[in-house]
């Protein structure tokens, strides 16, 4: 069997990448195959698994569907990031989030909010989330976040633990660009898709859009969002009596 080590070992010739973990090994798998087209067919041996969502007892069924040509393609946003910092390296780009936010027990962090160049609030928080309709259901949705259907074409900006009430989350247009700058805060930390941890720097900017590139993920024909999301979130289930 032929192996690979990088994004530059894979070619035309490869139909689809299956990755065996829960959703940080899917997300992992994101910046390999990066803008390459070749679909994910994510295999849960995790705990969740909201993008890997095919069981092991699935995976039997899930391989002879790839080889008999019955499934779909779902098509997911990424969001580019751009900084005035080096931090994202060959992949500046989430399939679910970006996340500013204060480390470990340090004071709030002051952030200034642009949107497409025009002010939009300065959050005094915990952090701020930009996720994409993918990335709702993962930190956004744990923040109090709203949950996106996938296909909805938006991103949504959530702020971590606001100082003010009345500070809610916010779904925006998918053609806005969000501008972040820190203003406030002795230690600011990013992660992206869990791919990095960096420090910032008071007056340090990032700008985040939705990319121009998307990443495939694959589904047996039959597939639901929706009856992820029963299953997932345990909608419809009662809490056992004591």
């Amino acid at each position: 069997y032929s192996t690979f080590n990088s994004f530059e070992d894979l070619d035309s010739s490869i139909d689809c990448m299956i990755s065996l973990g829960g959703d940080g090994t899917l997300l992992d798998t994101v910046t390999l195959v990066r803008d390459s087209g070749i679909p994910i067919l994510g295999i849960n041996y995790g705990r969740l698994g909201f993008l890997a969502n095919i069981g092991r007892e699935e995976i039997v069924s899930a391989i002879d569907a790839i080889a008999n040509r019955n499934y779909v393609l779902d098509k997911r946003s990424l969001i580019h990031l751009e900084s005035n910092v080096k931090i994202f390296g060959k992949t500046p780009y989430a399939l679910n989030e970006f996340t500013i936010l204060k480390k470990d027990s340090s004071s709030m962090i002051k952030i200034h909010t642009y949107l497409n160049g025009e002010f939009l609030n300065t959050y005094w928080a915990d952090g701020l989330i930009v996720s994409t309709p993918t990335g709702s259901t993962a930190y956004a949705l744990s923040a109090g976040g709203p949950i996106l259907h996938p296909r909805v074409p938006g991103i949504v900006l959530v702020p971590i633990a606001p100082h003010a009430l009345s500070n809610r989350p916010i779904v925006l247009a998918q053609e806005s660009i969000i501008a972040i700058e820190v203003v406030g805060g002795r230690e600011v930390i990013v992660n992206f898709d869990m791919q990095s941890l960096t420090k910032l720097q008071i007056g340090d900017r990032v700008e985040v859009r939705l990319s121009d590139k998307s990443i495939s993920l694959l589904h047996p024909l039959g597939h639901s969002d929706y009856q992820t999301l029963r299953e997932k979130l345990h909608w419809n289930e009662y809490p056992s009596t004591f």
